[in-house]
């Protein structure tokens, strides 16, 4: 017998739902620039691959997250036959934290921390809430993470079982050398786990994980590769994620249950961010179209370019020396002006739709501008001549006058 299938009141007589009589056409408010390390600005077609909803066990979906972690790994440059991607929900620090007290050993685990920021501070404070073992190796944060030094510790103490360091300290800017510390590790404490945080450089820096030894390297979807936010993910050496099985002392932070989940059936343990992968998957296609990696690397150096000939003739000294080349993001040291005030000034730029970013860095009074996300040179020129409004606004004469 044909199922007896009763029509839906709302459509067969006309009648509208009350919420369907106060619904209005959503008209939202222009976007702002946003010069930050994120989240970072998104292309149209990006959000618009979100205006769509899928179920978590949709095949297509699966289909989808079976694309993203293939991509992935050609985006890394290593092999499906010796690596994986393993995505998580959450913040890019939630992929973090799952790579530490997944590969952390319960029994005799030791974590080398290298610091010269706040997001190598944070994997530091991740070990500290975990109660891991570890020790905290400090480097000036204007300067890169000195391959030396860490050969040196690691030669007089080699039972680490773990290293961790930041690829681009985005707190100052600073780009540390991860791949020839990578291979200092391997050289000295061959059996330890390096980990690399290249959570805002990632798809737009080259990063060779192999020739790094580099065995799980964490980034997020709204960084480089100009996703939303809702996820991040780690690349793993697949044999080593295996070999922490039962390690994690967290259940949703568990990376290798999360891996053995996604490889069973192609699905998350628990609700995915279904909208935010949908989105990522059109910004990866992005890439490919932009010319991947060094494509994308090519219009940031280009933005950097604008950017910090445009500062330097507005009299603006930058935090870091000539010694590096970084073009994810730059700080810029405050004014030496009485009239300037950070708050005013960002509120200011704020109001014209510019959106910057306070320092982070603790010894010296900056703010920070990004170069990443969908900005173009054409957007860092007008951020320029807004700084110039603002300051004439604020009294501060341009060029700045450089006190001795």
């Amino acid at each position: 017998m044909p199922l007896n299938r009763q029509a839906n009141p709302a459509i067969s007589n006309g009648s509208h739902s009350p919420a369907a009589e106060k619904a209005v056409p959503l008209t939202p408010p222009a976007d702002k620039k946003l010069f930050t390390p994120g989240p970072l600005g998104v292309s149209l077609s990006t959000k618009q691959a979100m205006l769509r909803d899928l179920g978590s066990r949709d095949v297509e979906f699966v289909n989808t997250v079976s694309f993203i972690r293939q991509r992935l790994l050609e985006v890394a440059g290593v092999p499906a036959s010796t690596h994986t991607c393993v995505p998580v929900q959450g913040s890019g620090t939630f992929a973090v934290e799952a790579v530490i007290t997944t590969t952390v050993p319960r029994e005799s685990g030791k974590m080398l921390v290298l610091v010269n920021g706040a997001y190598g501070q944070r994997m530091a404070t991740i070990c500290q809430a975990q109660g891991l073992e570890h020790r905290v190796l400090n480097f000036e944060e204007t300067q890169k993470v000195q391959v030396e030094e860490v050969a040196r510790v690691l030669a007089e103490d080699p039972s680490f079982t773990n290293v961790a360091i930041v690829h681009c300290e985005t707190s100052s800017g600073v780009f540390n050398p991860v791949e020839e510390v990578g291979r200092a590790v391997k050289k000295l404490c061959p059996e330890a786990c390096y980990l690399v945080d290249a959570m805002s450089s990632f798809g737009a820096v080259p990063l060779d994980l192999t020739g790094g030894s580099v065995d799980f390297m964490v980034s997020s979807a709204n960084k480089c590769i100009e996703g939303v936010p809702g996820f991040a993910y780690a690349i793993c050496r697949t044999g080593r994620l295996l070999s922490c099985k039962g390690v994690a002392r967290s259940l949703s932070l568990d990376l290798v249950e999360q891996y053995l989940g996604l490889e069973k059936n192609g699905q998350f343990r628990f609700t995915p961010p279904t909208h935010a992968m949908l989105a990522f998957c059109q910004a990866l296609r992005e890439l490919e179209q932009e010319g991947g990696v060094q494509g994308r690397a090519k219009r940031y150096q280009a933005n950097r370019k604008v950017l910090r000939e445009g500062m330097a003739s507005l009299g603006f000294q930058e935090l870091l020396d000539e010694t590096h080349q970084g073009y994810i993001i730059t700080s810029y040291r405050f004014p030496d002006h009485p009239a300037f005030s950070f708050t005013d000034f960002y509120s200011q730029l704020n109001e014209k739709g510019q959106v910057i970013y306070p320092g982070k860095v603790t010894k010296a009074d900056c703010f920070r501008v990004g170069n990443i996300g969908h900005l173009f040179p054409e957007d860092m020129q007008y951020l320029l001549r807004c700084i110039q409004e603002v300051c004439a606004d604020m009294g501060i004469p341009l060029p700045l006058i450089t006190s001795s």
